[in-house]
């Protein structure tokens, strides 16, 4: 009975760090954020830190694949819709969200220590490209749509687009980016009616609780 609350106290205390690893790498970087900023902000201590994450590089790995956790287990929609929204969610949360933003600046500043991982790129790539086989298999994609094709090429625009952001904005234009890309490109994947009826909109993603 007691192995319980243990395992739960050992996952807040995890999830606290990983939170608090984020918050301070969002706001220093990988070179700038050190095990005592991170320790001390978890209010945690070392003995507990290096028992979930062995290193600091181990801490950025966790935040680097950890994005999609802040955004698509809150979405209800499927398909074409469920892509969108995503982008939407991501979009919005990118200048909220530290554990989303950290992982997204860790991925980025990856090579200045020695990492060279593309697992969040390709974690991504898969959720995206389920919900375009989904899409496919309900009629929604125009004929001949690849659904890996069309989701590394949403990769690789919102990479681009959110730095794009970054500079010009401070990523406050990156929704309006976000609802930009969709009307360029669903009426080149998705068929008329599905294009008619696909809510892009960064206020009204349909989440599991309700609209967001």
């Amino acid at each position: 009975m007691e192995r319980e609350p243990k395992q739960e106290r050992a996952m807040q205390t995890k999830a606290t760090i990983l939170r608090a690893a984020a918050e301070v790498f969002d706001e220093c970087g990988y070179a700038g954020a050190s095990i005592s900023k991170i320790i001390s902000r978890a209010g945690t201590t070392q003995g507990a830190m290096y028992f979930h994450f062995r290193s600091k590089e181990a801490l950025a790995r966790a935040v680097m694949n950890a994005q999609p956790s802040t955004i698509v287990p809150q979405l209800a929609s499927q398909g074409l819709q469920r892509l969108v929204d995503i982008t939407m969610v991501w979009a919005m949360r990118m200048r909220t969200d530290p554990l989303l933003r950290a992982g997204v600046r860790l991925t980025n500043e990856q090579g200045t220590f020695g990492v060279r991982d593309a697992t969040p790129y390709t974690e991504w790539a898969e959720i995206m490209a389920e919900c375009l086989r989904v899409a496919q298999a309900k009629g929604e994609l125009q004929p001949g749509i690849d659904p890996g094709e069309v989701a590394r090429f949403i990769v690789a625009a919102c990479t681009g687009m959110q730095m794009y952001a970054e500079a010009a904005t401070g990523r406050a234009d990156l929704s309006e980016r976000a609802v930009s890309m969709w009307q360029l490109l669903l009426p080149a994947v998705a068929v008329p009616t599905v294009v008619s009826r696909t809510v892009v909109n960064p206020e009204l993603p349909l989440t599991v609780g309700g609209p967001a």
